[in-house]
C-alpha cells in the first residue's frame, strides 16, 4: 500500500492509504517511493547568474532558465486585488512566497520541456468573449495571453494529493495537464486493491431507529438512548401502539432497519492512484533534472534560512 500525505507547504502529515499503483508507460521514468507530495527537492547548486541570460530561476536539463517569468508573476501579485493578503515585501514570509511561486513555474516549465520530447498535443483555449477580458495574472496562473490559459480548478481532494505547488501548475499549464495523461495513462487499481479499500473505508451498519410521538412531538430515536424501561416497552410495541414506562409515554411511529453502506467511497479511487503516480514522477524528474539556485530553494526544504514555523 502507498500512503498519501497532506502535502501544505511547508510540511506534511501522513493520511490514508492508496492502493499500489501498476504503472508501466513505456516511456515513464522510473519513480522511487516518496513520503508526500512536493517533497522531492531538486539540488540547489545551479549558478544564480548566466551568460548571456542574467538572472536565473533554474537550471533544467543543464540550461538555464530566465528570472523573469518569476519576477512578471510576483509584480503581478503585487499589482493585483489580493495585494493586502501579501506578506510584507523583504520579510520571510515574502522569500517563502517567491521560492513558492518559483516552484511553480519550474513545474511548469519542467512538464513543458517533457511535452515537447514526447509531443504530446496541448489543449487549446477557447477565443475570448469580448464581453469577459483577462483578468491579471497571479501567482498560481500563467499570463492570460498565454496559448495556455484554459480555466482548470480541481477539487480540494485532488489538490490535496498533489500538493500546493503540483496543484497550481496543473490549474495553470496544459503542459501539465498533457504530461499528467501521459505518465499515468496506464495506472490501474486491481479488483482486489478496490475491495480491500471499500472494505477499510465501508463504515459499519447503525442499529434501528425508532419513530417516536410524544407530547413533545415527534422525532427519531436510537433504542439505546431511551430510559431502559421505555426501550423495552417499545420493543414490545407495534407501530401505532402508545406505551407508558413509569413517568414516560411515547408512541411507536415505524422502526427504520439499519442499512448498510453498500456505496463505499471508492469512486475517485482511480483518480487518486493516478494523482499519486505523477507526484511520484514529478518528484522524480525535479530531483535528477532540475538544479535550484540560492534563494530559490523550495520553500520546504528544511536547510534554507526561512523554513521555521512561528506562532
Amino acid at each position: 500500500m502507498t500512503h498519501r500525505s497532506h502535502p501544505d507547504h511547508p510540511r506534511s502529515r501522513a493520511e490514508t492509504s492508496a492502493p499500489t499503483l501498476q504503472a508501466n508507460h513505456p516511456t515513464s521514468v522510473p519513480t522511487p517511493q516518496v513520503s508526500h507530495p512536493d517533497s522531492a527537492h531538486a539540488p540547489v547548486t545551479g549558478e544564480p547568474v548566466a551568460p548571456g541570460v542574467g538572472p536565473v530561476l533554474g537550471w533544467l536539463d543543464g540550461c538555464p532558465l530566465p528570472r523573469f517569468e518569476l519576477d512578471r508573476r510576483l509584480a503581478a501579485l503585487r499589482a493585483g486585488p489580493r495585494s493586502s493578503a501579501l506578506p510584507a515585501p523583504g520579510t520571510a514570509e515574502d522569500r517563502q512566497l517567491t521560492r513558492w511561486v518559483a516552484q511553480v513555474v519550474l513545474t511548469e516549465q519542467l512538464c513543458a520541456a517533457e511535452a515537447t520530447a514526447r509531443r504530446l498535443p496541448l489543449e487549446k483555449p477557447p477565443p475570448p468573449h469580448p464581453n469577459h477580458p483577462p483578468t491579471d495574472a497571479i501567482a498560481v496562473r500563467p499570463d492570460p495571453r498565454a496559448t495556455d490559459a484554459i480555466a482548470v480548478r480541481l477539487d480540494q481532494r485532488a489538490a490535496v494529493e498533489l500538493g500546493s505547488i503540483a496543484a497550481a501548475a496543473y490549474e495553470g499549464s496544459a503542459a501539465v495537464r498533457a504530461v499528467y495523461e501521459a505518465v499515468t495513462a496506464d495506472v490501474t487499481v486491481s479488483a482486489s486493491e478496490a475491495a480491500a479499500y471499500r472494505e477499510a473505508t465501508t463504515r459499519p451498519p447503525t442499529g434501528p431507529t425508532w419513530r417516536l410521538r410524544t407530547p413533545d412531538g415527534e422525532f427519531d430515536a436510537d433504542p439505546g438512548s431511551l430510559p431502559v424501561a421505555l426501550a423495552e416497552a417499545l420493543a414490545a410495541a407495534v407501530p401505532g401502539q402508545t406505551v407508558t414506562a413509569g413517568p414516560w409515554t411515547a408512541t411507536l411511529v415505524t422502526r427504520h432497519d439499519p442499512v448498510p453502506d453498500r456505496d463505499a467511497p471508492a469512486d475517485g479511487l482511480l483518480d487518486s492512484a493516478r494523482r499519486v503516480a505523477f507526484v511520484r514522477w514529478l518528484d522524480h524528474a525535479r530531483a535528477h533534472r532540475l538544479r535550484l539556485v540560492p534563494g530559490l530553494e523550495h520553500p520546504g526544504d528544511p536547510a534554507q534560512p526561512d523554513n521555521h514555523h512561528r506562532h
